[in-house]
């Protein structure tokens, strides 16, 4: 069977932190004019990401505080050799979201709202048509849906990245742990601890988030061209918690893993007159680091505020031309092994504020900002890799289901 429905203003494909976040911008309470919007999710759990954990650094208030796990305002990095660089935030608060909170906060928000529409069902085909464009739908019932919009934002992962002249994997395991004495200083957030072994080819680094003095997720994390086997994870983890950590007893209660590709790649973010990609699809993600949930907010009050006003959409860069060639730069020099990873970073935020480092990955510093960041860094591998990056080709990089862009 095949249904038809009205067209509203805004279809969006994909319910995660692109999609709701979008949804969310375009219906907050004056906020101008109302536009109407139909937001469809997969049925299928196997088309669904698992719940996953998004970190991120905000001023002031924000708009999913009542889903916040966790808030910092001091971050902390270890070398190989141990040396500790511990930086307070000014303004600045490190923040940690579950997919899980924040999913039912905004669903809850938009089923209120008599011009959303919720819809369950797979989305098949998206395509432009006269006047906007269609999302070919089927539900989990067999039935055929279309939903039409003037505007059709796709959240869904690709197949492929595009071309790119560097593309490495940021790729993680973490347990949630509980610990039987208290082990964790809940203040401060262990952003990257470089003393377990460093692999032949990128970095390897620990990430503790404390959630208590007995309570954290403890992540193992990997810069590199291929994720690991299940076993090397653990073992990584393993060693991270006993040897390094020395937590003593604790208890997983929970797991997550995840693989975010870091590449020079240029994201399509229109495909034809009325389609846009948005989220890491569209180039959310930022290329240094894999931190994808600020890009998204900046991009959705872009769009919100566009469609409000009548304007037309345009979807901007999610990051601005100078970062991404920086971001290139670093990418390439640690590829090619010019910068010794863990020294490259424990060197950056040794000779830069916290605070500025995270305004430069947040794409809100000023050229002066940057160009001070820069010389910060190893200057002459990292002049060297910038001269030839012009003359590098760009080749595709195929993803399997684990390695997707959403």
């Amino acid at each position: 069977m095949s249904h038809a429905r009205d067209v509203t203003d805004v279809v969006i494909v994909g319910g995660g932190a692109a999609g709701l976040s979008l949804a969310h911008a375009l219906t907050v309470p004056g906020a101008g004019r109302p536009v109407s919007v139909a937001l469809v999710e997969t049925p299928r759990p196997s088309l669904r990401p698992a719940e996953r954990t998004w970190c991120f650094w905000q001023v002031g208030p924000g708009d999913f505080d009542d889903a916040l796990v966790a808030s910092w305002r001091r971050l902390r990095v270890r070398g190989r050799d141990g040396e500790v660089v511990e930086g307070e935030l000014e303004a600045l608060r490190y923040r940690m979201l579950r997919s899980d909170r924040f999913e039912a906060l905004v669903g809850s928000r938009l089923a209120a709202l008599p011009h959303v529409r919720l819809v369950e069902a797979t989305a098949e085909t998206v395509r432009n048509v006269a006047g906007g464009a269609e999302a070919l739908c089927v539900t989990a019932e067999g039935d055929r849906i279309t939903l039409r919009g003037r505007h059709l934002f796709d959240s869904r992962p690709g197949q492929s990245l595009p071309p790119a002249r560097t593309t490495l994997l940021q790729h993680f395991r973490g347990w949630f742990v509980r610990t039987s004495a208290a082990a964790f200083d809940d203040e401060v957030v262990e952003l990257m601890d470089f003393r377990v072994p460093q692999p032949a080819h990128g970095l390897a680094f620990g990430y503790v988030l404390p959630l208590g003095p007995k309570d954290a997720l403890v992540e193992y994390t990997q810069f590199s061209r291929a994720p690991l086997s299940h076993l090397e994870y653990e073992a990584a983890l393993e060693r991270y918690t006993r040897d390094i950590l020395r937590l003593g007893p604790f208890e997983v209660r929970s797991v997550e893993a995840g693989v975010i590709p870091m590449t020079d790649a240029r994201f399509a973010r229109r495909i034809g007159t009325a389609v846009h990609r948005i989220g890491a699809v569209g180039g959310a993600t930022r290329p240094a680091t894999g931190y994808t949930f600020s890009a998204v907010q900046r991009q959705s009050k872009a769009v919100a505020a566009a469609l409000r006003d009548g304007k037309k959409v345009r979807l901007t860069a999610p990051h601005g031309r100078r970062a991404l060639a920086m971001d290139a730069v670093m990418l390439r020099a640690l590829d090619t092994g010019r910068v010794n990873g863990s020294d490259f970073f424990t060197r950056l935020f040794r000779r830069m504020p916290a605070e500025r480092v995270l305004r430069f990955l947040d794409g809100s510093s000023g050229l002066w900002e940057d160009m001070r960041l820069g010389f910060a860094t190893p200057v002459g591998p990292m002049l060297r890799t910038a001269v030839e990056l012009p003359f590098l080709q760009r080749r595709p990089f195929p993803l399997t289901r684990e390695e997707s862009t959403g």
